[in-house]
């Protein structure tokens, strides 16, 4: 088995406020390979965002506190020195953000940027570095390299604004790309677009990526392994495959359900999560997703593990219901739906 580019271990994050104590990330544990895409979906305020900037160290000056380890390359990104990540931000870790318009500076032409980025990293001369950053842009598709190279950022689409923060992101060849809901303000078809791009690209540099979102069919097309976070914990882990099609925690049938589908008719209703995600000062006691669960039973005021249920090794879950109560449930819920269609 391949050795990881990164390993992730009991990673916890909480933030000091004046209403309590913030219990962002809760005990995360993954590793990631080099030429692999790692999806991390979950609604908004699961900790998927948090996650991905502790990896940089960005969350160090938030009045954080830290446990667990977050290993790259053998050493503790938690407690490595600053300097030492800043080498590494942009370098071997790059992050694409949500929104290029407001992650591009607007008062800067768009190559100027990344010719700086390339610049900050590498010993090279100006002229090389802009070269490189139109053989960049061409690659990530944008027309007319040669010309938007000097266009500010207002000047280009949603769609090439988010090709140029992927050009941006690939500038120093990083080890791990981390994609932050790199597709939330695209439509569908430069979504697909974007994400082709991202896996190409993977290929090419044979680069790692974290793919964050909120959408499991965003990571339907390229991601290789799934975690499905909730209230700041890893409630599913595993293949792909075996996420959609035998998802062990109500929760991931819930997000799942929730997805528009081509196989199924016009008229069928899309079925929500009844109310919403808890509070991450006051998390419930036991599995967190009790309080919205429709198949909460005594036990589920316990607190279950992340551990293997299924025959699949890799395919982990923290639900207390049976493996059989889970497949006649799922069983019901599909006679249910197609009952309604």
């Amino acid at each position: 088995m391949p050795e990881p580019l990164l390993e992730v271990k009991g990673l916890k994050v909480r933030f000091a406020t004046e209403d309590g104590l913030v219990r962002a990330v809760d005990g995360v544990d993954f590793e990631l390979e080099r030429g692999k895409v790692l999806g991390i979906v979950g609604e908004s305020g699961s900790g998927k965002s948090v996650t991905a900037m502790t990896l940089l160290g960005l969350t160090r000056d938030q009045n954080a506190a830290f446990e667990g380890e977050v290993v790259y390359k053998g050493q503790d990104v938690l407690t490595m020195p600053e300097s030492r990540l800043r080498d590494i931000r942009g370098n071997e870790i790059a992050m694409i953000f949500q929104d290029p318009m407001t992650s591009l500076n607007p008062v800067y032409r768009v190559g100027q940027q990344i010719v700086e980025a390339i610049r900050a990293h590498e010993s090279v001369s100006k002229r090389q570095a802009r070269r490189r950053t139109i053989d960049l842009l061409k690659q990530v598709g944008i027309p007319s390299a040669e010309e938007r190279v000097d266009a500010f950022p207002h000047e280009l689409s949603g769609g090439m604004r988010q090709r140029a923060m992927i050009a941006l992101a690939l500038s120093c060849n990083p080890d791990i790309v981390i994609a932050d809901e790199p597709t939330t303000a695209l439509d569908v078809t430069i979504q697909a677009q974007i994400l082709a791009l991202l896996d190409k690209l993977r290929a090419e540099f044979d680069s790692a990526v974290i793919l964050i979102t909120h959408d499991l069919g965003v990571v339907a097309s390229i991601a290789h392994d799934i975690l499905v976070m909730y209230a700041g914990r890893v409630v599913e882990a595993g293949p792909k495959r075996e996420l959609f099609y035998d998802p062990q925690m109500p929760y991931s049938w819930g997000l799942l359900g929730s997805i528009p589908r081509l196989d199924r008719p016009k008229q069928e209703k899309l079925h929500s999560i009844t109310g919403s995600p808890p509070s991450l000062i006051n998390v419930p006691r036991g599995c967190t997703f009790r309080p919205r669960c429709p198949y909460a039973f005594d036990r589920c005021t316990e607190e279950p593990e992340l551990v293997n249920r299924v025959e699949v090794p890799d395919h982990l879950d923290r639900c207390w219901l049976s493996l059989d109560d889970k497949r006649r449930l799922r069983l019901e819920t599909i006679a249910a739906e197609a009952s309604i269609a």
